[in-house]
């Protein structure tokens, strides 16, 4: 079966050894994302809603790259470092996916490989 990777250009990629997204056949996976700017550094900083946003950008753009849609999304795993703060972290969920309403799971996680990350978030896409 033919395999597809997709990168984001993230230095993490590489030292970690994994793609943004891996499809195989119909199925698309998108590794933890975590909101990293396109020059490599946290995007807003103290703001899980703006984080939230970010990573979802993120992965729409590696959906994208692997041949699907927003809309083929099935499932997201979303990690909070405070788990307090899910109603920020939902509301921009709930925004991005208002129309598609994958199945989901929020977490507490007790860190991030940063600090300054709030949130990382998976999907799975079936096209």
């Amino acid at each position: 079966m033919d395999r597809k990777l997709v990168t984001s250009g993230s230095p993490y990629e590489a030292q970690i050894g994994f793609s943004r997204a891996v499809r195989i056949g119909n199925i698309i996976a998108v590794s933890g994302t975590a909101p990293i700017t396109d020059d490599g550094k946290t995007s807003c900083p103290g703001d899980a809603y703006g984080q939230t946003l970010r990573c979802l950008e993120i992965i729409e753009k590696a959906i994208e790259e692997a041949g699907g849609k927003r809309e083929n999304i099935i499932r997201t795993r979303v990690y909070l470092t405070d788990i307090n703060r899910w109603k920020e972290c939902s509301k921009a969920h709930s925004e991005y996916f208002s129309e598609i309403k994958p199945a989901s799971t929020v977490v507490e996680v007790s860190h991030l490989v940063k600090s300054e990350w709030l949130v990382e978030i998976e999907a799975d896409c079936v096209l």
